[in-house]
């Protein structure tokens, strides 16, 4: 029976082959997942670790993986970091007990066991932030310069020349490179005389930070013609401080976030963003992912090979609302 399951039914009649597959099918019979893994060195789990499985977008992005790696046979195993190192350490040594086949990082920090898997030549993906040390494994995203660029284009189009940007951290790649991006395409001639305040902290709690951030722009002597948030979430937060502020928004300032979460065309209509397409992640990770097995394949020593250097950029569409 082992040989037919497993699919090695050499010297077997083709009758015996047909009823043990029968027999299979009717009682539903699995093969034992953990002694195959310890007989092959790896196991059909993927992991999948997301740093704030409590903001839409990470949920979007953790759907549309589990989507895809199902679809090509893998089982995907999801853990939120809360983007902390300590805790993505935590789960990354588990993850290597369980002998996981690759691991997806979604916005990842630096951490000592991460430092570890790549020197073992692990096979990484990292979506929605670049690898925080630049190394040789590939990024699925979008691409976060040009987005900034887009945004400050539309500004410049309709004229405005008080603007505000509301940020997080921006020790990262993705809220980094959105804004020297904008600040980049603000810096052309055709862009006339404008001024570009900033405003934001570092920290977790995005909601927090463009509230407070949206409290010190309502405190200027001007007041911006735009305020450019760099995530969703420090958006909603910037909302809240300025309806509270008996401000419409848009109509007496508008609000230009980046991700565009799949509830915004919902609940945020005042909110206009750069989207990213959620459901295109999912077959861009799986495209990393079987270039770096592919080139693993035959190769005992995960050392010996150094990961393919080919980044996933999804196209990403400035959504224009209220």
């Amino acid at each position: 029976m082992s040989r037919v399951v497993n699919g090695t039914p050499v010297k077997i009649a083709p009758q015996t082959i047909l009823d043990v597959r029968k027999a299979v099918a009717e009682l539903d019979y699995r093969t034992q997942s953990a002694g195959r893994a310890l007989r092959k060195g790896t196991t059909q789990i993927i992991a999948v670790l997301a740093a704030n499985l409590g903001n839409p977008v990470m949920s979007a992005i953790a759907s549309s993986i589990e989507h895809a790696l199902r679809q090509n046979g893998y089982v995907m195993l999801l853990c939120d970091t809360h983007e902390q190192a300590d805790i993505q350490d935590e789960y990354l040594r588990e993850m290597e007990a369980l002998r996981v086949r690759a691991v997806i990082m979604v916005v990842a920090v630096p951490s000592p066991k991460l430092d570890e898997f790549r020197q073992a030549g692990i096979p990484l993906v990292f979506v929605n932030r670049r690898d925080p040390v630049r190394s040789r494994f590939p990024y699925v995203g979008i691409d976060n310069a040009a987005a900034g660029r887009d945004v400050a284009g539309y500004c410049l189009s309709k004229g405005w020349r008080e603007i505000a940007v509301i940020h997080a951290s921006l020790v990262y790649s993705a809220g980094r490179e959105r804004l020297q991006g904008f600040l980049d395409r603000m810096q052309h001639p055709e862009g006339g005389l404008h001024t570009v305040r900033q405003f934001g902290s570092s920290g977790l709690d995005h909601l927090r930070i463009g509230e407070l951030a949206m409290q010190d722009v309502l405190a200027q002597p001007v007041r911006p013609d735009v305020v450019v948030c760099l995530s969703d979430l420090l958006a909603y937060g910037a909302y809240k401080q300025a309806s509270g502020a008996g401000l419409s928004i848009p109509r007496d300032m508008p609000l230009i976030s980046f991700d565009d979460g799949p509830l915004n065309q919902w609940i945020a209509q005042w909110l206009s963003a750069v989207r990213i397409p959620y459901e295109l992640i999912g077959d861009a990770v799986i495209a990393a992912l079987t270039a770096m097995l592919e080139s693993q394949h035959g190769n005992s020593s995960r050392q010996d090979k150094s990961p393919p250097v080919h980044d996933h950029i999804i196209p990403h569409q400035l959504i224009i609302r209220g």
